[in-house]
């Protein structure tokens, strides 16, 4: 499945959100204005789903799904650019990037708090890789609901299917724990490198090991490793 899909023209928003109000409501810094202005040309609020413009009825934690575009700069992006949008706009958002006429898709699980339910909870971010701006779309994914529609959008994007009956929350969670733990494995090899003792090379590697079957155990049913966590475009 792809993770680009045509829109209903009854969702159509296509309004420009100025930079300003995403400062406001997400309560930016100077650091974080500087990445706007150095990364992104525009944002456009592009769809609406919701049960006006889809015919599907909202759930608790899904009761509309907001399709963002930004067009960049340059082939980058900062993740932080995307969660000060993802907390100015209190709905789960996925977002597709364009730059020199190719686009992909970005999106974290977002949904509320259970402690509190003015507060969201935003996992780590998936990313698809660089396609041509005009390539096919797919028919949005048949669902009964908004939130099994957000579901399917959102995995997607992913980069791992789930295991057998898992729901989304938990898939989201075994993912990043995946992630985490290639970079755990990561910072034990740099170590191992470096390292110059014969027994506290031997300590490293048993670390080492273990991590590695922790890893193994995380992604068993999908060998595939986690996305990176960044919006580079690696082709340059």
């Amino acid at each position: 499945m792809t993770a680009f899909f045509r829109y209903p023209k009854s969702a159509a928003f296509g309004r420009v959100v100025p930079k300003a109000k995403i400062y406001e409501r997400a309560g930016a810094n100077t650091a974080l204005r500087g990445l706007f202005v150095r990364e992104v040309d525009q944002i456009v609020w592009r769809f609406k789903l919701a049960p006006e413009t889809t015919n599907l009825s909202a759930t608790k934690a899904v009761t509309e799904v907001h399709i963002f575009g930004l067009s960049l700069k340059t082939g980058k992006l900062d993740e932080a650019v995307l969660r000060a949008i993802d907390k100015a706009i209190p709905f789960p958002l996925i977002f597709e990037l364009t730059w020199r006429r190719k686009r992909k898709a970005v999106a974290a699980f977002k949904r509320p708090s259970a402690a509190n339910s003015t507060k969201w909870v935003i996992s780590e971010y998936f990313v698809t890789g660089w396609v041509p701006e005009d390539a096919p779309r797919e028919p949005l994914p048949v669902a009964l609901d908004l939130g099994a529609l957000y579901d399917r959008m959102l995995t997607a994007i992913m980069p791992a299917a789930g295991h057998g009956s898992e729901d989304i929350q938990t898939r989201v969670e075994r993912i990043d724990a995946i992630r985490a733990k290639t970079r755990e494995v990561e910072r034990i090899t740099v170590r191992l490198n470096r390292e110059k003792q014969f027994n506290k090379r031997v300590a490293i590697n048993a670390e080492k090991r273990s991590a590695k079957q922790e890893l193994e155990r995380l992604t068993t049913t999908n060998p595939r490793p986690a996305m990176p966590n960044d919006c580079e475009d690696r082709n340059g």
